[in-house]
């Protein structure tokens, strides 16, 4: 799935040292970042019943270590607060809605991971998901598979795509159907504003693009 840097034309000048493969450790130590942190996202979200992805855009923040806060700013204004267990989902000129994360296991697990990842926590991040990962330190991807059986009834698997110490990008796959999710994260995030088209985005998405 992810682009890698094709090797150059024969010629007789030296060559140059092949680039370093990549290991979940070093990814997950790369990653690793303090709280208080936020970062830009796009997130794309495909369905058969929408001619044209879905596109939001906001910002994700992680104000402590034991909470993850989405806050949706167009094309309507959402804040999701991710906590103790509990989600509060609050729109302006409504009561914020509460249920417990038991009840939707994808955002229990997109809070797991997201913990897990920015404090290079790899012993938690393996509790929950098989992890490969692929590419160079350069370029490279690292593969999600749920092991709990009530998330991987709702995810088939979790492809993040990252440069360096960079995570530019998410695709989560639904366990059935072809519904893809699709989250721009940081740089990918800002080159995102002239995409728009759904195959541009792909391509920043997975390395294809500047």
């Amino acid at each position: 799935m992810l682009t890698l840097l094709a090797g150059g034309f024969a010629s007789s000048a030296p060559c140059e040292a092949p680039e370093a493969p990549v290991d979940a450790g070093w990814i997950l130590q790369k990653l690793a970042r303090p709280t208080p942190t936020r970062t830009d996202f796009v997130e794309l979200r495909g369905s058969k019943l929408l001619k044209q992805p879905l596109r939001l855009s906001g910002e994700y923040a992680r104000p402590d270590p034991d909470t993850l806060v989405r806050e949706v700013r167009a094309p309507y204004a959402e804040t999701t607060t991710i906590r103790a267990g509990e989600a509060t989902i609050a729109r302006a000129g409504k009561s914020p809605r509460r249920f417990s994360l038991s009840r939707v296991p994808e955002l229990a697990g997109l809070q797991t991971s997201f913990g897990a990842m920015l404090s290079g926590d790899r012993v938690t991040l393996e509790k929950f998901y098989r992890i490969v990962a692929a590419g160079s330190r350069q370029q490279w991807t690292m593969t999600l598979s749920p092991k709990d059986t009530q998330l991987a009834a709702k995810v088939r698997e979790i492809v993040l795509y990252g440069r360096g110490a960079e995570l530019r990008c998410i695709e989560t796959q639904a366990a059935k159907g072809d519904e893809l999710q699709r989250t721009l994260l940081a740089g990918a995030a800002r080159a995102a504003d002239g995409a728009a088209t759904a195959e541009a985005l792909a391509a920043l998405c997975r390395g294809g693009a500047q």
